[in-house]
Formats: C-alpha cells, structure tokens, sequence
C-alpha cells in the first residue's frame, strides 16, 4: 500500500512538475531571449518574424528555441532605456492610469463592502446580485455605454475616461463581501457595546481582519489593468496616451531584440507584486470563497 500511495504521488507531482514548466517556459523565453544579440535572434527565429510575402508561407527550417543565449548582450536595454525613449514613457503612461485605479478601486470596494457586510436588507441583497451580474459581464460588453458616457461627460481622450469605471469594478466589492462576512457578529456586537463607532468598527475591526483580501484585490486590480489593450484603443484618440502594453504590439520585425527587452521590463511590476503577495493573494481568494452569504 505504501509503495502504491508513493507511486500515485510521483505521478502527480511529475504531472504538475511539467505543467508548471510548460507555464513557466515563454516567461523564462522571453527573459533569456533579451540578453540575445541581434544576429543570434534572427539566426534562430528569422523564418518566425520574417516579412510575408505570399498568402501561402510555410515555415520549412525549424526553429530554434533557445534558454540559454551563446553570448549575453545588453545592447537591447541599452537602446530601450538610453536611446528609446518613447518606451520608458509608455511605460510611465501604464503607470499613471493603473496607480490611481487600484487605489482608488481598493477604497471604494473597502466602503462599498462594509455597507453589504453590515447592512442584509433586501433591497441591499438585490443591490449585490445587481453587482454579481455586471462581474459575470465581459469588458468588452460595456466598452460603447462606456464610450457613450465618457462623450457625453466630457471625459473622451482623457485618461479619466478609463480611470474612473476601473475605480468602480463589481468583483473587488463581491470579494471584499464575501471576506468580511466572516468576521463574527459576535465581535461586532461586543464592539458596539463598548461604545465603538461605525466609523471605529470599519478602521479597527474590518479593516485588520481584511488585510489579506485587501492586498488580494490590489494585486487582481493591478495585473488585470496593467494588461489593458481594449480601453486606451477606444477612449484614448491620442497615441501619445497609450500605455505600453498597447504600444508592444507596434514594435516592427526588425526589432524583435528590443521587442524581447521592453516584454522583459513590462513584466517585471506584476511579477514583482505577485511574489511579494502571493500568500496574501492565495489566502483572500482562498477564504472569501468558502464564506457562504
């Protein structure tokens, strides 16, 4: 028996062992290929960012995929961050419309959750499942009333046109309920007894208790808007606005060494973030959905 429960375990474990590498594998492709020189990266995947000529083309030498390169070369970096300027304001431009949304979408769900958490009335139940089906939702759905609002306010070509429905997501607020509201009454009510405010239960009792999911959220928000290519394409008229991850894909076949160095530099935020929180983020997500109500 033992030697049965042994075996099964390697199993699995060679079974995830490969799907985490095959995950891993275009991160570590991407990392390792921009410290390739120019000549190395058409030698191996010339025939990949080759110029079409034809409807038809086939790719008939194979490609070489290489981890390690022959020679490491900084002259990608070099040339992103001394001599390209325009990438490291793209790369600004992401960061000044991502910042303001995680803060602010992180303040807002807080407020919004606490007011589902400690009011169960009816109306406040419709209110939430109002806020699930709009979570359900894809973006992409409410991309022209968001167009229509942003005209019709004023807001169309300004980086608040994408600001402002970033603050005011729905799933932040239905992860930040479903957290809170395993918190036990009985704490809250021992709290009001003493003579606790709504104001000192949300700062000294809530906020502590959530500071798991709170992170949980931020890291979300960050990753999911630091990744935007729909909203700067459709709200955002001047190129000059565009963040980078909407830039990345203007990069031409010629410059496939620098296209390499700026995936590099753009992944290295969220990673960064993920790393630092991932306990937090496995256990938001982890005990907001084993919270009934």
């Amino acid at each position: 028996m033992k030697k049965r429960h042994y075996f099964s375990r390697g199993i699995l474990f060679l079974i995830a062992f490969l799907f985490a590498v095959l995950f891993i594998l275009p991160t570590l492709l991407t990392i390792t290929n921009s410290f390739m020189s120019q000549w190395e990266l058409s030698a191996n995947y010339g025939k990949v960012f080759s110029e079409v000529t034809s409807d038809n083309v086939y790719i008939f030498e194979k490609v070489n995929l290489k981890l390690i390169p022959d020679m490491v070369s900084f002259t990608q970096y070099f040339s992103v961050l001394l001599q390209s300027p325009d990438y490291l304001f793209k790369f600004w431009n992401s960061a000044f419309l991502v910042i303001p949304i995680v803060v602010g979408q992180v303040a807002m769900a807080t407020f919004a959750a606490y007011t589902f958490y400690r009011c169960r009335g009816r109306v406040y139940q419709i209110l939430f499942f109002i806020y699930i089906i709009l979570m359900l939702m894809p973006y992409q759905v409410m991309l022209v009333p968001n167009y229509l609002v942003a005209d019709w306010t004023g807001l169309l070509d300004s980086r608040w046109s994408i600001i402002l429905p970033g603050i005011f997501a729905p799933f932040s607020v239905f992860l930040l309920t479903k957290f809170m509201r395993r918190i036990p009454e009985a704490l809250i009510e021992s709290a009001k007894i003493d003579g606790a405010t709504e104001w000192k239960i949300f700062t000294r009792i809530c906020i502590p208790q959530c500071y798991s999911a709170i992170y949980s959220v931020a890291i979300l928000a960050f990753i999911d808007n630091w990744n935007m290519v729909e909203q700067p394409i459709i709200l955002l008229s001047d190129v000059g606005k565009h963040p980078l991850s909407v830039y990345l894909s203007n990069i031409n076949t010629e410059e496939i060494g620098l296209a390499f160095a700026v995936a590099t530099i753009y992944m290295i935020p969220p990673l960064l973030l993920f790393l630092h929180g991932e306990k937090y983020l496995v256990e938001g997500i982890t005990h907001s959905g084993s919270v009934k109500g």
